[in-house]
C-alpha cells in the first residue's frame, strides 16, 4: 500500500500545472476557521478577511515614499508643533490637563501606525510616551483618558476615547503589551455601568459609536470575554439611529463617512443581514443626494445641504480618511471587492491632491471642481464662514491637522489581508512586501512588484522555506474586464466576468512561484446626470481631471486672514519652517469637452517617465498624461464668493474655436476640474438646466 501511495505522488507530481491547482472565480473569499489569527470568535458573525498585524505589510515604491514624507511632514512632526500636543498640561498625560482632548488620540492613531510600519525609533519613543501615560492614569473605575461630560454634567464625553482604543490596538499589535487587553476590558465593563440615558448622547459621540463597538469586537477577538459583549449592543441601541431607510440620521461629512458602517459592526454581533444591507444603504444614501462627483466622495463641505450638490462641493480631509478606514473596515466585515474599489478611488485621487506634495500642510476641503484655493470665506458657496477652508495651510482645522495621518498608514495595512480558510487576498494593489501565515502556520512572503495604479501589470512572488498549500485571493477590480493571469508563465484560463470579484487560486506553493496580473486600462467616461449631465474621464482606477496651471502664493501660517484660528503654535517654533500656501489658477480652466459618442474626441495617453523621487502626485512628475479637445465657456467663472461658480447649463454659450486640453490624473491635480460639460450645445440633454 505504502508504495502505491509512493508511486501516487510521484505521478501526482509529474502532472502538468493545471492538474495540480484549482482555479475559480468567488464573489468572496470561502469562509473558514481562522487558526493563524484571532478573529471573528464565536459567537460572532462575519468576517471574512483579518487585516494583518501592524508592520507585517511594508510598502515600497511610491507607497513608501508617501510614508517617508508623511514622517518628514506634517504627521511626523506635529508633536513639536501642535498647542494641542504640548506636553505641558497635557489632559493625556496629567489628570489636571487642559488641553490635547480630541487632537492627542486623532493624531496618535496614525502616528504610531506610521512609525511601526516603518519601524522609526525616533517615531516609536514618542509613541511609547503616550502608550506609557494613557496605561498609567487610568481610573480606579475602569475610565481610561481625561474624564469629561457632554452636555449633561451625567453624560460622560466618550468620543475622544475611540480614537484612542483604535490607537491602542494598533500599539498592542506591535508590543503585545498586555496593560492594553486589561485596560480595554476594564474601560468597556466601566462603560456597561453608565446608565443608557447618559450613555453616548451628545454632539459627536452618538454618530460615532461604531467606533467603539469596533474595538469591542477586536478586544473579544483577542480576549474571549464574554462579559463585554451586551456593549455591543448597547452602543448600537444607545447611539443615533443608522438604520433609516432612504435617509441618515446626520448629515455631518465626517460623521457619515464613519458612521455609515455601523450597522455592519452591529451584524458581527447579531448576525441579522439587515443590518449588513444598511450600511450598504446608507453609503448609497449619501452618494445618490451628495456624491454625484468624481473622486469617490461627496459634496458635504462640512454639512451636507439641499440644493448644494455641484462637483465644487468637497470634503473634508477627516472624512476623507474616515471613508478610507470605513471602506478597510467593510473590506474584513464582508470580504466584498466593491470596498477595495471604492478605497481605491479615494485614496488615489482625492487623498494625495488634500495635502501638498511634502506633506506639511494640507486644506479642509477638497472638491473635484476647484479652480481656486485660497484662504478667503466663500460662504454660503461652502458650508463654513470661516476663512482658510481651502488653503493650504499647516494649520488647516485642529480636527484634521491631527486626523489626517491615518489615512496612508491604514491603506498600507491593508494592502494583503488574510482569509479565513487559511490563505491571503491582494487587496489595494501597490509595490509591497507582506509576510504572513497560512495554512496551518507556515510563514511566506509576499513580494509585490508593480507601479500600480500608473501601470497596468502586477507581478507577485512566492517566498518560503518549504512548500506549502494555501488558496490566493486577487481581487480583480471591477473595472478591469479584461486581466489575464499566469502563473509560473503559464496563463489562466476561465477568467470570463471576473471582474469585481476574486479569482482564487489554490495550489502547492514553492519557492520562487511568481503570478502575474495585467490588468488592461482603457480610457471610460461617466456622466453625472444629476450634476447637468457633466462628464468625467477615467483611465483604469484614475479619474483625469483638467491640468490647470498652479501658482503658489507663499503666506505666513499665522496669518489670520488665510487660516483658522482654532489650532495653535507651540511655543518656540519657528513658523518659517512651516508656511501655508494659496494655489491660483496660472492658465484657463472653464472649458467643456469636446465628445465624440461617449469618449472625449481624440483623447491620447502619454506615458512619461517615472519620477525619481518615486512621487508622481504632481503636475510635474505625473507619470500620464492624456491629450483631448474642449471649448472655453466664457460665462463660466467666480462667484460673488470668489469660489468657483456653478456647472454652467447646457444653453451657456461655448466658443466656436476648440482647443487642445491635457487631462492628468486627478490626485496629482491641487487644481482642477473634473467634472466636465459637455462641448456640444447642438444636443439637449435630458436634465439640462
Amino acid at each position: 500500500m505504502k508504495k502505491k501511495l509512493a508511486l501516487f505522488y510521484v505521478l501526482l507530481a509529474s502532472l502538468p500545472l493545471a492538474a495540480q491547482q484549482k482555479v475559480s472565480v468567488v464573489d468572496r473569499p470561502a469562509m473558514g476557521m481562522m487558526v493563524n489569527y484571532s478573529s471573528y470568535r464565536a459567537p460572532l458573525h462575519g468576517g471574512r478577511l483579518l487585516k494583518l498585524p501592524v508592520g507585517k505589510v511594508q510598502p515600497r515604491g511610491w507607497l513608501r515614499e508617501m510614508l517617508n514624507r508623511q514622517r518628514d511632514g506634517l504627521n511626523g512632526q506635529l508633536g513639536t508643533v501642535s498647542a494641542w500636543l504640548d506636553k505641558r498640561n497635557n489632559q493625556w498625560l496629567s489628570d489636571k490637563g487642559d488641553h490635547g482632548w480630541e487632537e492627542v488620540p486623532y493624531w496618535l492613531r496614525g502616528y504610531s501606525s506610521l512609525a511601526y510600519i516603518l519601524d522609526d525609533e525616533t517615531l516609536k519613543a514618542e509613541a511609547q510616551v503616550w502608550f506609557d501615560a494613557v496605561l498609567s492614569h487610568l481610573k480606579a473605575n475602569g475610565e481610561l483618558g481625561p474624564s469629561g461630560t457632554d452636555g449633561d454634567p451625567n453624560t460622560p464625553d466618550l468620543w475622544a476615547k475611540m480614537p484612542m482604543l483604535w490607537a491602542l490596538q494598533t500599539y498592542y499589535e506591535y508590543s503585545g503589551d498586555e496593560r492594553v487587553l486589561t485596560a480595554m476590558t476594564n474601560y468597556f465593563k466601566w462603560e456597561l455601568t453608565i446608565p443608557d440615558e447618559h450613555f453616548l448622547k451628545g454632539l459627536w459621540q452618538s454618530k460615532r459609536g461604531s467606533d467603539n463597538e469596533w474595538s469591542v469586537v477586536w478586544l473579544y477577538n483577542h480576549t474571549g470575554d464574554k462579559s463585554i459583549l451586551p456593549l455591543i449592543d448597547k452602543l448600537h441601541r444607545c447611539g443615533v439611529d443608522w438604520t433609516l431607510k432612504n435617509d441618515l440620521p446626520n448629515w455631518h461629512g465626517v460623521n457619515v463617512a464613519q458612521g455609515f458602517r455601523e450597522p455592519a459592526t452591529y451584524y458581527i454581533y447579531n448576525g441579522d443581514d439587515q443590518m449588513l444591507q444598511a450600511a450598504y444603504e446608507n453609503h448609497q444614501t449619501m452618494r445618490q443626494r451628495y456624491g454625484q462627483v468624481p473622486g469617490g466622495m461627496f459634496g458635504a463641505d462640512e454639512n451636507a445641504r439641499l440644493g448644494y450638490t455641484d462637483p465644487r462641493q468637497g470634503a473634508e480631509t477627516c472624512a476623507v480618511v474616515e471613508q478610507m478606514a470605513s471602506d478597510e473596515m467593510m473590506m474584513g466585515i464582508t470580504g466584498d471587492p466593491f470596498w477595495a474599489d471604492h478605497c481605491e478611488e479615494v485614496a488615489f485621487n482625492t487623498l494625495p491632491a488634500a495635502l501638498t506634495s511634502d506633506m506639511r500642510a494640507l486644506r479642509y476641503i477638497t472638491s473635484p471642481n476647484m479652480a481656486i484655493s485660497d484662504g478667503k470665506n466663500h460662504a454660503p458657496s461652502i458650508d463654513n464662514s470661516l476663512r482658510g477652508m481651502l488653503s493650504m495651510s499647516p494649520f488647516s482645522s485642529r480636527c484634521c491637522q491631527h486626523n489626517h495621518g491615518m489615512g496612508w498608514p491604514y491603506f498600507t495595512e491593508h494592502l494583503v489581508m488574510a482569509t479565513t480558510d487559511g490563505g491571503l487576498a491582494t487587496m489595494l494593489y501597490s509595490e509591497s512586501e507582506t509576510t504572513a501565515l497560512v495554512s496551518n502556520g507556515q510563514e511566506i512572503r509576499l513580494t509585490e512588484t508593480t507601479k500600480y495604479p500608473f501601470e497596468e501589470q502586477v507581478v507577485l512572488k512566492i517566498a518560503t522555506s518549504k512548500a506549502v498549500d494555501f488558496p490566493l485571493y486577487l481581487r480583480i477590480p471591477a473595472w478591469s474586464d479584461q486581466t489575464a493571469i499566469s502563473v509560473n508563465g503559464t496563463p489562466l484560463s476561465n477568467l470570463t466576468a471576473a471582474n469585481g470579484r476574486f479569482v482564487c487560486i489554490e495550489r502547492t506553493w514553492n519557492d520562487g512561484d511568481e503570478v502575474v496580473l495585467k490588468m488592461p486600462m482603457s480610457i471610460t467616461t461617466r456622466t453625472w446626470q444629476k450634476n447637468k449631465s457633466s462628464v468625467s474621464v477615467n483611465y483604469g482606477p484614475l479619474t483625469l481631471s483638467l491640468k490647470i496651471a498652479e501658482r503658489y502664493q507663499q503666506r505666513d501660517s499665522r496669518d489670520k486672514e488665510i487660516v483658522q484660528d482654532d489650532s495653535h503654535w507651540q511655543e518656540g517654533v519657528d513658523a518659517g519652517l512651516w508656511p501655508a500656501y494659496e494655489i491660483y489658477a496660472a492658465s484657463d480652466w472653464n472649458y467643456a469637452l469636446q465628445m465624440d459618442e461617449q469618449l472625449p474626441k481624440d483623447i491620447q495617453v502619454e506615458h512619461r517617465p517615472w519620477p525619481t523621487d518615486n512621487y508622481p502626485f504632481t503636475l510635474e512628475n505625473v507619470p500620464l498624461q492624456f491629450s483631448a479637445k474642449g471649448r472655453q465657456i466664457p460665462s463660466w467663472g467666480m462667484d460673488a464668493t470668489g469660489m468657483t461658480d456653478l456647472l454652467p447649463t447646457c444653453f451657456a454659450k461655448r466658443s466656436d474655436e476648440v482647443k487642445p486640453l491635457q487631462l492628468v490624473p486627478m490626485g496629482a491635480a491641487r487644481l482642477r476640474i473634473t467634472s466636465f460639460p459637455k462641448a456640444d450645445v447642438k444636443t439637449r440633454i435630458e436634465g439640462c438646466e
